[in-house]
């Protein structure tokens, strides 16, 4: 089964209408979740990520942040994962990784072994690769 590690953009973007395209991508794999065909993995600062843009940038309420994730915890198929391998992690930030919150989901990515990023960050995604890890790759 693959298992999937979940960046906050991608979960941004499954809740929100910003990029149709990018939804579409991330519910085919929310649907194959919930189905039991994957696994996906949050690891717990992607749901602070989340919180901080949802708040500030789509101006959500906090209530309404709060059903979200909880409808997303009951989400079959999917894990909020909090175990980070530390060393693993300073290993990454802040040389490889600047942005802390990216270095956590690399770390999770390297301690899953044959898990994937979903991300659509494509400079993340290139970092990613450059270190032998592996992500969701979409066609243009």
């Amino acid at each position: 089964m693959k298992t999937y590690i979940l960046d906050s953009n991608a979960l941004i973007s499954f809740l929100t209408d910003r990029n149709l395209d990018q939804q579409a991508k991330i519910a085919k794999v929310f649907n194959d979740a919930a189905d039991l065909k994957v696994k996906i993995l949050c690891p717990q600062n992607v749901l602070t990520e989340f919180v901080y843009v949802m708040q500030t940038v789509y101006q959500v309420n906090s209530s309404e942040i709060k059903t979200m994730i909880n409808d997303f915890m009951g989400l079959p198929g999917t894990q909020i994962f909090h175990d980070i391998n530390m060393k693993l992690l300073l290993n990454y930030w802040p040389d490889c990784f600047p942005d802390f919150g990216d270095a956590i989901v690399a770390a999770v990515c390297k301690g899953k072994k044959g898990s994937f990023v979903f991300s659509f960050d494509r400079k993340f995604n290139a970092k990613l690769k450059k270190l032998g890890l592996s992500v969701v790759t979409f066609k243009k």
